[in-house]
């Protein structure tokens, strides 16, 4: 055999090899559905100072300092909407302006409280156990078989190597209102019994799940403020009406996965406390737009424009609107599904005006009777006193007058009419490969 029939045959060789070799899950063709999101915020190094205190007045207390994470494993749960047999998680540094290095990480059935079930799977980041997520990225985590049952409760486990305790903002959820656990020092990641030093209620780093669906299954993401983020609901029961809609769903001719992309404080057209998130057209894109498998959105937003504006004649009615029609643009522009939900009542909430009051009324006029939007779902209806239409009925009410407790996101997600959801739009173009 000659030099050239050797080479030829070495290539011949590798070739076989190479086609003998599996796919990498991104390229099998799997159809991948967002199973589980939360909409994430900038947290900065401290947190704000309380606004300075009127001539006279006793000054604000200052604000505990922020839970802070050095060569510690984070044990935070998830309760999916949909089911499936594969499943990927997202991971973000959205904010960022430095890298943040994930020593490693690990998918599991929850077991109870910090516990996790056998049969979880580590997870690697294009076939790496351990990766730096870039300054303003986010990292999408290589498939693995596990099988999730729809509304099954999911631990994922982030061993953060270095700190966050840096000036670099890190990408959280402020109130996920699901008790999360942090570890002693060290990695913990995919340990049954976890050695827990602390708790808290909101999510870091953490941004999704996308699980492996049939071709038709498609996703819902409701997109709003604290309502949808589902404030003042009882934490560690999965009450939001996000969730009730995605049981609902399940029973439906046409199961659909439910996304939560509530912010609380969130606005329309401008920004709000740190915690609050950037403007909802800011970030549409990554939280709706480019979830995989969206066919449907619901909006939910512009209380807080309302409101924190006071007597200020701006935003107007006609600002507010001309923002929705933005994001109805969008929306359409990708081939989806865009529903419009009435902002709920809010007399007597801290910030309640008769000025913000004639605006809700102008707003949720133009949602019922405007005709931008695909579908309309009437929550304020649903939700407010018949004989006190401004106000909540009252066993719908938390207390504060401006969110629902428990019995009324419960009516929130049973006024919904799972007929808007039976149809759509021509198909996205949003990848869900």
């Amino acid at each position: 055999m000659n030099a050239g029939t050797r080479v030829r045959a070495v290539f011949v060789v590798a070739a076989l090899l190479l086609l003998s070799l599996p796919l990498p899950a991104q390229q099998s063709g799997d159809h991948w559905v967002g199973t589980w999101a939360t909409a994430d915020v900038a947290r900065p190094q401290t947190p704000p100072a309380p606004p300075a205190a009127p001539p006279g007045a006793q000054p604000a207390p200052q604000p505990p300092p922020f839970m802070h994470v050095t060569n510690q494993t984070l044990r935070q749960v998830a309760r999916v909407s949909i089911g499936g047999r594969r499943v990927r998680v997202v991971v973000s540094n959205a904010y960022g302006t430095a890298p943040l290095t994930i020593g490693a990480a690990h998918i599991a059935l929850r077991g109870t409280d910090s516990s996790i079930a056998a049969g979880g799977r580590p997870l690697t980041f294009s076939g790496q156990p351990t990766m730096a997520i870039p300054a303003g990225a986010i990292l999408v985590s290589d498939a693995v078989d596990l099988a999730v049952a729809p509304m099954a409760d999911v631990a994922v486990d982030l061993y953060l190597p270095g700190t966050t305790n840096t000036p670099s903002p890190l990408a959280v959820h402020n109130a996920g209102l699901q008790t999360n656990y942090v570890s002693g020092t060290g990695n913990f990641t995919g340990a049954a019994t976890f050695p827990t030093v602390a708790t808290l209620q909101n999510y870091i780093v953490l941004a999704g799940m996308h699980v492996t669906a049939p071709e038709t299954m498609g996703a819902i993401v409701t997109f709003g403020d604290s309502i949808t983020d589902g404030a003042r609901s009882t934490p560690d029961t999965n009450n939001r009406w996000p969730n009730i809609l995605a049981q609902r769903l399940l029973s439906s001719p046409r199961p659909l996965a439910v996304l939560n992309a509530g912010i609380s404080g969130n606005r329309v057209l401008s920004e709000g406390a740190p915690n609050a998130g950037i403007n909802a057209l800011a970030r549409f894109e990554r939280h709706v737009l480019s979830q995989p498998g969206v066919t449907h959105v619901v909006v939910l937003e512009g209380i807080n424009d309302i409101g924190i504006a006071g007597n200020n004649p701006t935003p107007t009615a006609d600002d507010l609107i001309a923002g929705h029609k933005q994001l109805i643009a969008r929306a359409h522009a990708r081939g989806l599904t865009i529903i419009g939900a009435t902002l709920t009542p809010f007399e007597g909430a801290g910030y309640f005006t008769q000025t913000g009051e004639a605006k809700r009324q102008a707003l949720n006029r133009w949602i019922r009777t405007g005709g931008a939007y695909d579908g309309v779902i009437d929550f304020d209806a649903a939700t407010r006193d018949p004989n006190d239409p401004t106000r909540f009925l009252s066993q719908y009410d938390s207390g504060d007058k401006l969110h629902p407790g428990d019995a009324g996101y419960r009516a929130m997600a049973e006024a919904v009419d799972l007929a808007l959801f039976a149809n759509r739009r021509a198909a996205a173009s949003v990848s869900s490969r």
